[in-house]
């Protein structure tokens, strides 16, 4: 019976140690969100790319933070690439020696598209979450109504009808 319940301690306290996430995972999610670029946020965080996908692998919270930065990256592309096709592109006259800074469209274009499933799904995973805030702010609101009724009822002596 001890040997159970001591599993079922380690369990747990091996189950928080993976939500809590490790500290170079602020610099981690937050280049990600900024760059959509696993390489260069595990650089910014100090950590290789593996320690970053392990992490990722054995954390759910670190797991749903890095589909939130790259959801967050994505919307920056988007809006980047909305931008330079609405403004276009400068490039340096014929002869020049200095010219503007070009971008690739066609690798803007590749990234949106890798990104985009990944985004739906975590929009999805918001708007999940959003619906579920709005069904318990109800559920809230209906016991505080249910509790002054009651409070009122037991003033009154009334029954309720």
């Amino acid at each position: 019976m001890a040997d159970s319940s001591r599993s079922g301690g380690c369990t747990r306290l091996a189950a928080l140690r993976q939500s809590v996430l490790p500290e170079w995972s602020k610099a981690f999610l937050s280049e990600l969100a900024a760059t959509s670029n696993v390489s260069a946020s595990a650089r910014k965080a100090g950590v290789s790319t593996t320690t970053a996908y392990d992490t990722r692998r054995t954390n759910p919270e670190f797991n749903r933070k890095w589909m939130e930065a790259l959801c967050e990256g994505y919307d920056h592309l988007e809006m980047e690439l909305l931008h330079r096709l609405r403004s276009g592109e400068v490039k340096p006259p014929s002869g020049a020696k200095r010219g503007a800074r070009s971008f690739d469209n066609a690798t803007a274009f590749r990234l949106l598209s890798a990104h985009r499933e990944a985004a739906a799904r975590q929009r999805a995973i918001r708007g999940n979450q959003d619906a579920a805030a709005i069904v318990h702010s109800i559920n809230a609101k209906l016991e505080i109504m249910r509790q002054r009724w009651l409070a009122a009822r037991e003033c009154d002596g009334s029954e309720p009808e």
